[in-house]
């Protein structure tokens, strides 16, 4: 056990070493192998001598250090934001670390009865399952569209631009501009960028539309501090002339009355900006999606208003375009991967904004494939959490200890001992999270109701993989989006490494 320690405080020490000796590039990739070296045989023999769920905790946390000091070793980033990025990381895992250390310690002094652990947790467990479920509960009462929404007249309804950026597309651009033109809406205007597509069938799609009053615009390539949607975003806001900006991806799909169903919400909500989270189209037994209910769940269940992070949705989205430039505009969140977090946040200070969850009489919906809702996964996740590795470590100990792990703890129970209260309490935390779970595969028909009652633990399985390889792409490899690598901006990422080393950026916009 003691060198078992001598190793963890020498993996401190090297993982430190790191940081301080950042410009010298041979002694740094030397200091950090060696600390992944010691750091790794450390927490697996402290795991094999005892093992335990604290020991479990400190091994998982270790290989997050480890994947830091890879981070380091393979230097894609610019210089300075790269040191920046991977200190704060490995001071909060040591952090991490070392508040699990406390607590095993002061479990030791204070309570020996394996049964006590397993009741503290599966109380906790059962607690925040409660908290899951009236959380739901309420944001699917508050966000579902009402049918006695007031309407308005044609002269009172304020003018609006459907904004659409394409890029190599094919039949769902034509689809979604089909049902947008079908709509009844008075005030319309419709916009859809080109945005450099590498198939000749997309400006053929738009301009085919043109006698139908679609408005084709031509993009220009993004230069390395945009990510491409966010500057196309940004070029139709130039061109829009309506009062307020619809923007939607080619896979959502609207009815006729639509648009008119939507402002009419927005204006007698008096709101400068709403989210729709759409219902997906026509599921089926051969269609299920882990990937998109999990996309929703985590916009619906959590009680994200006690953290003033709002829910939003990239699919769908209006937003009055005075709201839009007075919060900074498109060039505010050049790099984000979703901008519309960003407004939302803000309008949310002064009661601006508002989450509308899609039923039948509002009609939006949308029809992404498996494939799309991976790429869309992949794409969106690790920026989530602000591309910190520390956050995706808390994040996964949080879903593994209150989401999965209940599930595992119910049916251990009976062939492993850890008390009727323990047992009953992992049984109705199981039931609790797959009503969760249900609630919001109903509420948005992304999966079969049969499948809601059972599909919880895959998804959380799912979420946490795509998590893991988004972090690992990002870090590590590149994520590519409509045939565009968007590691360069999002994270800071050098295009081509240079073949000496760089004092820092040479664009001041690349440390925003």
């Amino acid at each position: 056990m003691i060198i078992t320690l001598t190793l963890f405080v020498l993996a401190v020490l090297l993982e430190l070493s790191v940081q301080l000796f950042g410009s010298w590039r041979i002694t740094r990739r030397l200091l950090a192998g060696l600390a992944i070296f010691s750091g790794g045989c450390a927490a697996m023999a402290l795991l094999v001598l005892r093992p335990n769920l604290f020991s479990g905790v400190i091994l998982l946390l270790s290989l997050y250090r480890i994947f830091n000091l890879i981070r380091v070793e393979r230097e894609r980033m610019h210089e300075r934001y790269l040191r920046s990025a991977t200190r704060r990381t490995s001071l909060w895992l040591m952090a991490m670390q070392t508040i699990t250390f406390g607590g095993w310690w002061s479990w030791n002094q204070w309570h020996s009865d394996g049964l006590t652990v397993w009741s503290v947790v599966t109380g906790i467990q059962l607690a925040v399952a409660i908290v899951l479920l009236i959380s739901v509960i309420r944001t699917l009462q508050k966000t579902a569209w009402a049918a006695d929404e007031p309407h308005y007249s044609d002269h009172d309804l304020p003018t609006v631009t459907v904004a659409i950026p394409a890029r190599n597309e094919t039949e769902d651009l034509q689809h979604c501009l089909e049902q947008v033109i079908a709509s009844d809406y008075p005030k319309l205007e419709i916009l859809v960028l080109d945005d450099c597509s590498q198939n000749k069938r997309t400006p053929q799609i738009i301009k085919q539309f043109a006698h139908d009053g679609v408005r084709f615009i031509q993009g220009h390539e993004p230069t390395e501090t945009w990510l491409p949607k966010n500057q196309a975003y940004a070029r139709l806001t130039e061109e829009a002339s309506g009062e307020y900006i619809l923007f939607c991806g080619v896979d959502i799909r609207v009815e006729p009355h639509t648009i008119r169903r939507l402002m009419s919400a927005v204006k007698a909500r008096n709101k400068q900006m709403l989210c729709v989270l759409p219902r997906r189209q026509q599921v089926a037994s051969s269609q299920l999606s882990l990937i998109q209910a999990m996309r929703y769940w985590w916009e619906l269940v959590p009680p994200r208003r006690f953290f003033r992070r709002p829910p939003v949705i990239s699919s769908c989205w209006v937003i009055r375009r005075e709201s839009l430039k007075k919060t900074g505009g498109f060039a505010a969140v050049a790099r984000s991967i979703m901008p519309e977090a960003h407004f939302a946040k803000a309008l949310l200070a002064e009661d601006g904004y508002s989450f509308l969850r899609s039923t039948d009489g509002l009609g939006v919906s949308s029809v992404k494939r498996a494939a799309e809702q991976r790429d869309t996964a992949i794409r969106m996740r690790y920026p989530q959490l602000h591309k910190r590795p520390e956050i995706v470590a808390l994040l996964t100990l949080s879903e593994l200890a209150f989401l999965l792990f209940p599930f595992a703890l119910s049916i251990a129970g009976f062939w492993i001992t850890i008390g009727s209260f323990a047992h009953a309490a992992a049984a109705v935390t199981s039931v609790l999270l797959l009503a969760v779970y249900e609630c919001s595969v109903l509420s948005t028909r992304v999966n079969s109701w049969w499948f809601g009652l059972i599909g919880q633990p895959l998804a959380i399985i799912a979420d946490l993989i795509l998590l893991h390889y988004s972090m690992s792409k990002y870090e590590l490899s590149t994520v590519e989006w409509k045939d565009r690598n968007i590691c360069i901006p999002v994270m800071h990422v050098v295009p081509h490494l240079p073949s000496e080393r760089q004092s820092g950026p040479t664009d001041p916009l690349s440390l925003r």
